[in-house]
């Protein structure tokens, strides 16, 4: 009987011992894939701005070409809006993106207001589908930003929080889609 209560004795710390590397073991894995979780979320997220921003470039060549056929002499306005749209289709990353797409909008916005001096151009009905287009992508690219930065501040929380920031240095921290240009923060002016 003593021997048997000497094996359990010497087998108790043992067995806590395993079960605590267990609890470690499985800690670390939920952990990591939370990680994974929080960084296809954020992905997922990006993929969603990137369609939107793809339709976006996909419109303004034919909005373009609408304006060009009113606006012939607005060339420099119609150069600067394909430079910056070329741009904004090469950008990478949250970061670039921003930049580019803040360009972009800068450049549109320009076009908008040549289009302001032909009236018949406003009247023009595939113009003005065209723009009716533009705004509801722009709406949707909207969305799908604050949906991307709130899913990439998420993971950056989680991922530099203790416990996790002690098994997330394989986790790169994730760039905010922000707007970088002043001209893009700038209130817009209306006027009748």
């Amino acid at each position: 009987m003593d021997s048997v209560l000497y094996l359990l004795n010497a087998w108790i710390p043992v067995g806590i011992a395993v079960g605590l590397i267990v609890l470690g073991i499985f800690w670390f894995i939920a952990i990591y894939n939370g990680l994974v979780r929080l960084r296809n979320q954020k992905d997922n997220s990006w993929s969603q701005i990137d369609v939107q921003l793809k339709r976006r470039h996909d419109l303004i060549p034919n909005l373009l070409e609408t304006v060009k056929g009113y606006a012939k002499h607005e060339s420099e306005t119609f150069e600067k809006v394909t430079a910056a749209r070329n741009m904004a289709m090469a950008a990478r990353g949250p970061g670039e993106a921003g930049k580019a797409e803040g360009m972009l909008g800068m450049a549109l916005s320009g076009l908008f207001a040549v289009a302001e001096s032909y009236p018949d151009l406003k009247a023009n009905q595939n113009f003005g589908q065209l723009q009716e287009e533009l705004a509801s992508t722009e709406n949707k690219i909207s969305f799908a930003r604050q949906a991307y930065n709130d899913s990439a501040t998420r993971y950056n929380i989680r991922r530099e929080t203790f416990p996790a920031n002690l098994v997330s240095g394989g986790f790169a921290k994730a760039e905010l889609f922000e707007i970088t240009e002043p001209g893009e923060r700038a209130v817009p002016k209306v006027s009748f």
